[in-house]
């Protein structure tokens, strides 16, 4: 038997062949969950300390396949920390990277090659002639050549010791994308159109996305001794599943790795969170823990899946579908009942609470009658994106609302939208500035980053766009503030960490204000990052404050709606909204007009940002209305975050 050191060190579980590793038959592939994609880079990076420490014991290279993109960033920053605080070399380590765009100059911020010496290389202690990464400038008759020869050095150092992997929404690993064969070695390949679109972010734009790559092949990869796929993220979820649970194919490359015998997928709960054993766990096995929140997600699911009401659900149907355990502990009509109430009681049309009622079953206190809010808003557009109606809603019923815009947003605005502005500003004002903000815009290189007076000026367009909806929804310009937090002021798609000094913002309008409510964003799979940092920053405040006596009186509720929507389970309070107010919350969004007819960092999603709002919101309208509930035109959830 194999031993890894995720089992090893962190979960005493040993590795075991297919099929014999997890209580599910249902999964083919070793995979083991972390709460956070920060815990679990540490424990995979240790587990790569410890194969090149013992590499060097035994005085052999250590040969590590490595991956680029977002997921191994964390990795990479532990190893860096390893090697200057802990002695940890990189001296007998040599490495080969799984791929490269084509064609790509080396300088370019979007190559791999800049992306492996920004993250990793630079940092340490490797021999630059041990450094092997496709080559992104070949022509040519030049690439099949270069392609056999990098097989033949993988082989000529005796393999692959340990290969790390990320995985796209398509399936693939490297940029082996479906169809790819399972004996294929190292190769030039077209890029499937949704591994460009995922790429888009970082290249501002899906025309400026090369379509060709040198990639490692499945064979290539499978050849490795040790083979560790991170996957991070509820937009990552679905292919996960394919992956883990589904039958071998081509289209889905991945799956490949079911035959490998020494792989193991690491993941965070947003990418496990719909295997079998975390989504429907009672199909697994009937004698699961019912605690509240499994027993509502289970009846809930059981209700949509069988299309019927809560209220309509039988005994039959819970012992058909693996709940029999629940209904040894409550009958199937009290149970009815009771889940029924419960999400009735999430509904409410006053998100601020509502003013000399009994609040005993509502999602928000009726006491203070007008109270102090807060939305924290990541990118300029989310707060009418994901909760438009609800901020329409506590504007009309008179409470005192604040929207703090975390970040400028300016690495949104394309160059034509800013060299738009920037010539109507020499139109009305010739000047110097406007036509070095023209020039600036227009010799800007493909790589290049904007200078700072271009970046103040797209800034300053979303600001424009900002003010245009909070006017439409009728709130004073005074309750409008725009923090600018530092970590995002780079210019470019890679953002510094948070520190002090982002968090010190978000104390000082927190204290300014003194809510009684705080609206945050919760939505964690938008394709840069953004709303994780911004997310972080609410909650270091909230810890920063949390002995504030008006601290005391403050309820903060999580948002969704850019990318993903709550689960029904999850939901705490439901907003509905009329057809009018569906109307007007498109409207407010139509005020950002640049990130419209075009929208750059859009995700899995190709459609406008205002399309996959309204739609979420009238589909959990919808799934209400199928669950037994009332009907309505839309609704936007929240989650109540408990920080206390």
């Amino acid at each position: 038997m194999k031993t890894t050191l995720l089992s090893k060190k962190s979960f005493d579980i040993s590795y075991k062949p297919v099929g014999q590793f997890e209580e599910t038959r249902f999964e083919k592939i070793h995979n083991v969950i972390f709460d956070s994609s920060s815990q679990a880079s540490l424990i995979v990076a240790q587990e790569i300390a410890e194969l090149i420490r013992k590499k060097q014991q035994q005085n052999l290279p250590c040969v590590l396949g490595l991956a680029t993109g977002s997921s191994p960033i964390r990795v990479y920053e532990e190893l860096v920390r390893m090697h200057k605080e802990e002695q940890l070399s990189f001296s007998n380590v040599i490495t080969f990277n799984l791929d490269e765009y084509l064609p790509m100059e080396k300088d370019n911020r979007q190559s791999y090659w800049y992306f492996m010496h920004e993250n990793l290389f630079n940092h340490v202690d490797i021999p630059s002639e041990n450094i092997n990464i496709p080559d992104g400038t070949l022509l040519g008759d030049d690439i099949i050549p270069y392609c056999l020869n990098y097989e033949q050095k993988i082989k000529d150092v005796g393999g692959l010791d340990f290969q790390l992997l990320g995985i796209g929404r398509t399936g693939h690993v490297g940029f082996n994308e479906p169809g790819s064969h399972y004996n294929s070695g190292t190769r030039v390949i077209t890029l499937d159109h949704i591994t460009r679109v995922d790429a888009a972010p970082a290249f501002l734009g899906i025309d400026n996305v090369p379509r060709r790559a040198i990639t490692m092949g499945i064979s290539t990869v499978h050849n490795a001794r040790r083979i560790v796929l991170l996957g991070w993220g509820q937009n990552k979820a679905d292919i996960i599943k394919k992956t883990v649970e589904g039958e071998i194919s081509s289209e889905v490359p991945a799956t490949y790795l079911q035959k490998h015998h020494n792989c193991t997928f690491v993941l965070d709960n947003g990418a496990g969170s719909k295997l079998t054993r975390n989504k429907t766990p009672w199909l697994v096995d009937e004698s699961c823990e019912w605690n509240e929140i499994l027993t509502a997600k289970a009846v809930l699911w059981l209700s949509i899946t069988l299309n019927k009401s809560i209220l309509s659900l039988t005994d039959k149907d819970y012992n058909d579908n693996g709940m029999s355990g629940l209904l040894a502990q409550q009958d199937s009509y009290d149970l009815n009942i009771k889940m029924f109430n419960s999400l009735q009681h999430t509904i409410t049309g006053w998100p601020g609470g509502k003013p000399k009622a009994d609040d005993t079953s509502r999602p928000e206190r009726a006491q203070p009658e007008k109270k102090r809010v807060i939305i924290f808003s990541p990118h300029p557009d989310d707060d009418v994106i994901s909760m438009g109606g609800t901020f329409d809603r506590l504007i009309e019923q008179g409470h005192d609302v604040h929207v703090a815009y975390q970040t400028s947003g300016n690495i949104a605005v394309t160059d034509t939208e800013a060299l738009k502005f920037a010539e109507v500003l020499d139109n009305v004002n010739s000047s110097k500035k406007s036509k070095d903000l023209i020039s600036a815009i227009t010799t800007k290189t493909e790589s290049g980053i904007d200078t700072l007076e271009v970046r103040k000026l797209k800034g300053s367009i979303r600001r424009g766009e900002s003010f245009a909806a909070t006017r439409y929804l009728g709130l004073p310009d005074t309750n409008v503030h725009f923090l600018d937090l530092p970590f995002y002021e780079t210019g470019t798609i890679k953002k510094n960490n948070l520190t002090q000094d982002d968090v010190a913002l978000m104390i000082d309008i927190i204290k300014k204000v003194k809510p009684h409510q705080i609206y945050a964003a919760g939505d964690l799979a938008d394709p840069h990052g953004t709303h994780s940092v911004c997310l972080d920053a609410v909650f270091a405040a909230l810890n920063d404050l949390k002995n504030e006596k008006f601290m005391e009186d403050c309820w903060v509720w999580l948002y969704r709606g850019a990318w993903h929507e709550w689960d029904i389970h999850e939901i705490e309070m439901a907003v509905p909204m009329s057809p009018t107010q569906v109307l007007k919350k498109r409207n407010a969004i139509f005020c950002h007009q640049s990130q419209k007819d075009g929208v750059m960092f859009q995700g899995d999603d190709t459609r406008e940002f205002w399309m996959r709002a309204e739609e979420r919101n009238k589909n959990t309208a919808e799934k209400y209305r199928k669950l037994g509930l009332a009907e309505y035109a839309a609704i936007e959830g929240f989650v109540r975050h408990r920080y206390i």
